[in-house]
């Protein structure tokens, strides 16, 4: 998806990241295996899942502003149906207008 929305509107900049649960790391080789996302490293420290008040597989959308547009969860929304990939992308695209 990152590509395609480069390449849809050039004057748009989208940014797609992960963030993992602090105290999971050890999974992070497994998940950054083949993919070029950027993926962030919560920690206890930071808290950021908690004060976003995110669940497991929640994207967590931005404005321009840095803030909070949308949640859309992968769980309850599997992208590999299309009208859920194309949501998603549309909610990004919404949020960069913004």
């Amino acid at each position: 998806m990152q590509g395609e929305l480069d390449s849809a509107d050039s004057s748009r900049t989208i940014h797609i990241l992960g963030v993992n649960l602090a105290g999971l790391e050890s999974g992070n080789p497994t998940i950054v295996a083949g993919r070029t996302i950027p993926w962030l490293q919560d920690t206890s420290a930071q808290d950021v899942w908690g004060k976003w008040g995110v669940t497991w597989r929640d994207v967590v959308i931005l404005d321009r502003e840095n803030r909070r547009f949308a949640v859309y969860n992968l769980t309850n929304n599997d992208l590999a149906t299309p009208a859920n990939y194309d949501s998603l992308k549309t909610l990004l695209t919404e949020a960069a207008a913004r």
